[in-house]
């Protein structure tokens, strides 16, 4: 199958650290790539990539000093893949609701992932019309809002079974990997562990639009006893971190559409202890590879209750659920039920067709 795949131009594919969706982006291509299908990669030149890439802008646009405006290289590479959407069998954005106008143009079959939540105010009038868009979400709970889209499905995210190493002993520390945003609880995760006991180990990145929070709200409490703070991390930090913590905390305040540090911990065979928003019951199998928990009470009562987790079932939750190559397979089962769905619109219609004499 000759597949585009048409990433952000914000971070590298992979990104050098932080980056959620230009990580997806990375292992689905390479996962394809390793399938035999023939990849193009549409993401900024410093990717690094077994399929042919085509480069939106010279590098990650946010390392861009003298551009005011990150839009302008998206709308220019997706003009390009327009132009060459007819050497493809289909293509998958992965740009948002950038590429809907965009979709409507090409000349092979498209399939758009959203990876952002659906609930914020003012998005469904620009849906409804939009609504003919295939559509692929990353979690049911993420689709909720909007259940009327044309949703060819829902794909989880997976990693390379080979990323993240298996850790059979727990340390002594809980850990909180991520970004340090109110919606995603860093004050919480450090009230839990103290009240816990517990030392928290902290590997996260500080958005310059969320340092005001990070200041008032997060640093004060950093200085306390039993709380780290070791700053953002790449996968070989996050693993050791990880894989020797006696759990992640996830104390979420906002319907998360996935939460890929969720298995990467799984896949380090570390439990997590959620709160139940958004994907979370998707992922966390309450009492099978961590806790999904309501509030700071029941997560601080959840800390107490890990022994009664088998870390080699937490891994085998991953290896079941969540490997890229599963992930690449459900994107295959998207991708041929969409060229065969166009495929059928575009057949003449049975009385049309000649029949021999």
């Amino acid at each position: 199958m000759r597949i585009a795949q048409v990433s952000t131009l914000y971070e590298s594919v992979p990104p050098q650290r932080y980056g959620g969706i230009e990580r997806i982006v990375s292992y689905l291509s390479e996962e394809l790539v390793k399938a035999g299908h023939d990849v193009t990669l549409f993401a900024s030149a410093d990717s690094h990539t077994s399929a042919k890439l085509v480069a939106g802008s010279d590098c990650a646009v946010r390392l861009v000093e003298d551009t005011a405006d990150p839009q302008a290289f998206h709308f220019a590479m997706l003009e390009d893949v327009v132009a060459a959407s007819k050497q493809f069998d289909i293509v998958h954005f992965h740009t948002d609701y950038q590429s809907f106008p965009f979709a409507r143009r090409m000349q092979c079959a498209h399939v758009t992932t959203l990876h952002w939540r659906l609930d914020v105010p003012g998005l469904e009038p620009m849906y409804r019309r939009f609504a003919d868009i295939p559509l692929v979400s990353v979690s049911d709970a993420q689709r909720a809002p909007l259940p009327w889209l044309s949703w060819a499905g829902t794909v989880h995210h997976g990693l390379p079974a080979t990323l993240y190493r298996f850790h059979e002993r727990a340390g002594e520390h809980l850990a909180f990997v991520g970004r340090i945003a109110p919606a995603k609880g860093p004050d919480a995760a450090i009230r839990i562990a103290r009240r816990a006991n517990v030392p928290l180990r902290i590997a996260a990145k500080v958005d310059e639009a969320d340092r005001p929070y990070f200041e008032r709200a997060v640093a004060p409490l950093v200085q306390a006893p039993l709380i780290d703070y070791a700053g953002e991390q790449d996968d070989t930090g996050k693993s050791r971190l990880i894989g020797h913590a006696r759990a992640l905390l996830f104390p979420i305040d906002w319907p998360e559409p996935f939460g890929l540090v969720m298995i990467e911990a799984l896949a380090c065979g570390t439990p997590v202890i959620a709160f139940g928003r958004g994907s979370v019951p998707e992922i966390i199998e309450d009492g099978v590879n961590g806790f999904v928990v309501r509030n700071e009470d029941e997560a601080v009562e959840a800390v107490a209750r890990l022994p009664q987790i088998n870390r080699h079932r937490c891994r085998e939750s991953f290896e079941r659920r969540f490997t890229a190559e599963r992930m690449a397979g459900d994107y295959v089962d998207v991708y041929r039920r969409l060229l065969d769905a166009r495929a059928a619109r575009r057949a003449p219609p049975p009385h049309l067709v000649a029949h021999d004499a």
